[in-house]
């Protein structure tokens, strides 16, 4: 269905319950903070879940990662069982070959290079059985030019996930020109067994919340490279007077400023120059400052 006809179901409430049967086992490319975080919250409501990793220091920290995450969950209450218990349930490797035949799912969460997905999924399709279902966690690229790489082009979706993974309550399921009818279905199902709202949107460039998003963080930038404001202004006033609970600058920061300058230069030569990135964009990636991941962004982080 269209992005502006987008449906939204009703949100359960914490990770670890779910109304709805999840998938069984849960193959994740890339273990890194959007693949940890899949990961866990398929753990999580008790799924066998495998990641794969480029070498075996990665999948090192991938696991420190997921441990993180759940020993996070565990204090805030919305974990039912002792973090190494859900941990016990996701296995480590690093190839691609191992992946279960059998997973009814498999994700994967690569960083967002057209070229490096569609090698990816290609690597898993031939692994993989029949009736497992492909996702790929784009923010942006075409599901279509994706799946055009597969043998069965009918089996991939878009699986959105929202940073931080198990603290985000929705998932964007993107729907390709040649995605199944019935997979839409199943997989919002899998989403709300996650205790999150699915939101299904037809592919389109950006989606529905990375075009919004973008343009709404590009805007931000702007105005700072202008001097309208500072950013905890910007932030402040998008926050307090439209109820935000982040500010487009600290989101930025969030979710990586080489991540939103690669999505803004895609949605630039695909939807035109409104898309154009500010200069102040490109020259803090140039610079290696990227947001929380390096420790500066257009905030300091710890």
């Amino acid at each position: 269905m269209p992005a502006e006809n987008a449906t939204p179901h009703t949100q359960q409430p914490s990770e670890g319950t779910r109304d709805a049967a999840g998938p069984g086992t849960v193959g994740v490319i890339g273990g890194g903070r959007m693949g940890a975080g899949i990961a866990q919250v398929f753990a999580a409501i008790g799924a066998e879940v495998v990641v794969t990793e480029s070498n075996a220091e990665a999948a090192a920290a991938a696991s420190e990662r997921v441990l993180t995450g759940l020993r996070r969950a565990q204090e805030k209450g919305k974990l039912d069982e002792e973090p190494d218990a859900v941990l016990a349930r996701i296995r480590f490797v690093t190839d691609v070959a191992e992946l279960p035949a059998a997973a009814d799912l498999v994700v994967e969460a690569v960083p967002e290079r057209l070229d490096l997905k569609v090698a990816v999924l290609a690597a898993a399709e031939r692994v993989v059985g029949e009736a497992t279902v492909l996702a790929s966690n784009t923010s942006s690229l075409s599901i279509g030019e994706l799946a055009a790489s597969l043998r069965v082009p009918s089996r991939l979706l878009g699986m959105h996930f929202f940073n931080p993974v198990p603290a985000s309550s929705l998932v964007e399921v993107v729907v390709g020109p040649q995605t199944a009818p019935e997979l839409d279905g199943t997989v919002s199902a899998w989403v709300r067994a996650l205790g999150k709202t699915d939101v299904v949107v037809r592919d389109s460039p950006g989606f529905a919340t990375s075009r919004l998003g973008v343009m709404l963080g590009l805007e931000a930038i702007r105005m700072l490279e202008e001097g309208v404001a500072d950013a905890q202004a910007i932030d402040a006033a998008m926050e307090l007077g439209y109820r935000h609970p982040m500010g487009p600058l600290r989101s930025t920061d969030l979710v990586g400023l080489d991540v939103r300058l690669a999505i803004a230069e895609y949605l630039q030569r695909t939807l035109g120059d409104r898309f154009a990135p500010p200069q102040l964009l490109r020259d803090k990636v140039a610079a290696g400052e990227l947001g929380r991941k390096t420790g500066q962004g257009f905030y300091p982080w710890k």
